[in-house]
């Protein structure tokens, strides 16, 4: 076997000089096989480097991508996550539901004012709704802190789920002290500071009917204070609004002071002095005055840079521009009754020497008629105002008796 072996390396040796040399080489040459190994090894690495780049790659454009859908989905579906929303009853990371989208079930939203204006104001277009749409009216409360009458509207409210819905607009931060079972838990909506006199009472207007009209069952907006108390039942009360054709809102002009004389002409020729109008700031919308109001921007700047100081342009700014586009729909008037006969820049407060049966009774017919449904009625006001504290225990004695809730 070995004899077989020299007679091939001298053959692969022949005529190359240096024998030996060319024998190694060409029993050990650069052979393809290590060639191979080189090569292998350079595409490996290639290849990993390559998987490793897409890996990142990918990873950066689903955060990317998280983060755009994250951010522009808030507009829509405000930091509330949702599990389940398959129509099969499974669960899964399947986004927002329709449900939550209608009925938005926490106020919690880090919106600015401009985009929740915005999202507020989206109004559909087909007649039918795709759900059973009961309709709702949204208490509005606008309050520096702690709500006096709190078990007062409990009381009111109470048994009547599902036919409203309360907001608070209260300062920032502030944190309401109430039972997890009151109405008014967890329905603080986003607020800024607001000064009395200033645009800043008309922002906390409009921001208090945007997070209202998020709940497309809401169909009537009652603006309120800490200071206010219903003198009729819930059931009065919500069958007066849901069945109005108009809404109710104070709007006149006389020749006064308080009244023509705080129009400011910069404001020609958008509004002209016979256009201006004043009113009560506590006013009652149906939705669609309600979007309008929240959509205006054009003359809601100009009461911004014109109606100041002294102008009170939540006196103003509702009453004028439901006058210029919408007085067909307003009834005129408001339905919160108030006590201005003492003069000065405040109304009479009430406290609970001043509480008894023939007050409540003299609030809800004190001689007025006015208008409801074109037909008249002694019925013009549901809400009373402006209460002290004290109030609230002889107003809960009456509340199983003249006031029937």
């Amino acid at each position: 076997m070995w004899g077989d072996t020299k007679p091939m390396l001298k053959s692969r040796g022949g005529g190359g000089g240096g024998g030996g040399g060319d024998e190694d080489g060409d029993y050990f040459p650069n052979t393809p096989r290590k060639d191979w190994s080189t090569g292998l090894l350079k595409l490996v690495t290639a290849m990993v480097i390559f998987m490793a780049g897409v890996v990142i790659g990918l990873s950066v454009s689903a955060n990317v991508s998280r983060y755009y859908y994250n951010s522009h989905t808030e507009l829509f579906f405000p930091t509330a996550t949702y599990s389940s929303c398959d129509r099969r009853g499974a669960t899964g990371d399947c986004g927002p539901g329709f449900k939550a989208f209608v009925h938005p079930p926490q106020l919690a939203h880090s919106m600015t004012d401009e985009e929740l204006f915005w999202r507020a104001t989206l109004v559909p277009t087909a007649d039918e709704f795709p759900f059973q749409r009961v309709p709702k009216v949204a208490f509005l409360f606008m309050t520096r802190g702690p709500l006096p009458f709190a078990p007062l509207w409990e009381r009111f409210f109470r048994g009547h789920q599902g036919l409203f819905s309360v907001y608070l607009h209260t300062i920032p931060d502030y944190k309401l002290n109430v039972s997890k079972t009151s109405p008014f838990y967890g329905r603080q909506i986003p607020s800024e500071e607001v000064s009395w006199g200033s645009i800043t009472l008309v922002d906390a207007e409009k921001r208090l009917l945007a997070n209202a009209l998020l709940d497309f069952s809401n169909e009537r907006f009652v603006l309120l204070s800490e200071s206010c108390i219903p003198v009729f039942n819930f059931p009065t009360v919500y069958e007066y609004l849901i069945n109005s054709e108009h809404s109710f809102v104070e709007s006149y002009n006389i020749d006064t002071p308080q009244s023509a004389g705080r129009y400011n002409r910069r404001m020609a020729p958008h509004i002209l002095p016979e256009q201006w109008r004043k009113g009560s700031e506590w006013f009652e919308l149906n939705r669609e005055l309600a979007v309008r109001v929240v959509a205006d921007l054009k003359y809601y700047s100009i009461f911004r840079k014109h109606c100041r100081p002294s102008c009170y342009p939540d006196e103003h700014y509702i009453p004028t521009y439901l006058h210029l586009f919408h007085g067909s729909l307003n009834a005129n008037r408001t339905i919160t009754w108030v006590d201005w006969s003492r003069g000065g820049p405040h109304p009479a407060r009430y406290g609970a020497g001043n509480i008894n049966v023939d007050f409540i009774k003299a609030i809800r017919n004190n001689g007025t008629q006015c208008l409801y449904n074109s037909k008249h009625t002694s019925v013009c006001y549901l809400f009373a105002r402006k209460f002290a504290p004290s109030a609230l225990g002889p107003l809960m004695n009456l509340t199983s008796t003249v006031l029937d809730f």
